[in-house]
């Protein structure tokens, strides 16, 4: 079931009635201006973006060299609270 010529008519003529020719055509130069704006923001940072290398090759240059087992990183130890068994 799909929208066929009628519908679309009948669509256009309500839409028509509920915001007025005026306001159509405003908001559709809204649309058009926010689409440009988006077009020319998208150049802008395609161009002007610094290189910077994608993350896996990040995560290899902080890597430990091969051979070399990695560091476990110490928990420090929580003291006992007065009052727990183990104090002495």
């Amino acid at each position: 079931m799909g929208l066929s010529l009628p519908h679309l008519i009948v669509l256009a003529v309500v839409v028509l009635v509920l915001f007025g020719r005026g306001r159509i055509s405003e908001m559709m130069g809204d649309f058009g201006k926010g689409i440009k704006s988006f077009k020319e923001g998208m150049a802008d940072e395609t161009t002007n973006r610094p290189v910077t290398p994608p993350p896996a090759q990040i995560a290899a240059q902080n890597a430990p060299a091969p051979g070399v087992a990695p560091q476990a990183a110490a928990t420090p130890a929580t003291p006992a609270e007065p009052g727990q068994p183990g104090q002495g």
